[in-house]
């Protein structure tokens, strides 16, 4: 597939807003030729379009660029990383596409993390943002070593994207492993009982379920799998410790 037409194809809302502004500076003359329609905020999650996947794919190469720059230097190990990822969910050739369009992206200085982060949170479902915060995490750690300017974009991302507290915190604990890392996975403290144990793992397997991004297709789903893995370990970790 030619790059016009993999950047062209099941692209919905994306191409609206600020992150198409972002798109038409990347692409230069290759977007004048397709439609970029218009996008129409709304508070109300029952009226949000489902999100396609190059509407996902758009919007994590984005916010990948912003992360990989907080820290003000790129570790190859970074690209690397995010080459990788896009190679094991698309398969070589269109992930060629998407890191040429990150390439592009990644040379622009005067991204707004605010105006792109709203857009998608207006557009995009839930799981699908924490979807995108959970390998946003990914990134930040592929140098072997997340910093503190890393973590504070994600964290102001995830606001901006309307990710509760305890549900950055969630993911974030997949990454940093700690003695209590098992119990803000599940979003519960120590002194939860054995019962609210229970029943946050019933809620979190619920929330990190990989059919909730069934529609962004099966190279998304990989990932939600990794999330729900982290779940079901962090119940048994602590079903192990309590004996129950």
């Amino acid at each position: 597939m030619s790059f016009s037409k993999w950047i062209g194809a099941a692209l919905g809302w994306s191409f609206g807003g600020p992150i198409g502004a972002i798109l038409g500076l990347a692409l230069g003359s290759v977007i004048d030729g397709m439609s970029k329609g218009t996008v129409v905020y709304t508070n109300n999650p029952k009226q949000r379009p489902q999100t396609q996947p190059g509407d996902f794919e758009v919007s994590l190469l984005i916010l990948a660029s912003i992360v990989i720059k907080a820290d003000g230097k790129q570790d190859q190990r970074e690209l690397d990383f995010v080459r990788l990822q896009f190679v094991s969910m698309y398969g070589k050739e269109r992930a060629n596409n998407a890191f040429k369009l990150f390439k592009e992206i990644n040379k622009q200085q005067d991204i707004s993390t605010r105006q792109v982060c709203l857009q998608i949170r207006q557009m995009m479902q839930h799981a699908s943002r924490l979807q995108l915060i959970h390998f946003l995490f990914g990134i930040s750690n592929a140098d072997g070593a997340v910093t503190e300017d890393e973590v504070a974009q994600i964290y102001t991302m995830a606001g901006y994207l309307g990710i509760s507290h305890n549900d950055y915190e969630s993911i974030k604990a997949m990454f940093y492993k700690s003695t209590d890392s098992a119990y803000r996975i599940l979003e519960i403290d120590k002194t939860a009982t054995n019962d609210a144990i229970k029943k946050a793992y019933r809620t979190m397997a619920k929330k990190y379920h990989p059919d909730k991004v069934i529609h962004l297709g099966k190279e998304h789903q990989k990932g939600a799998e990794e999330k729900f893995k982290q779940v079901q370990d962090a119940y048994d970790q602590l079903q192990k410790e309590r004996g129950f």
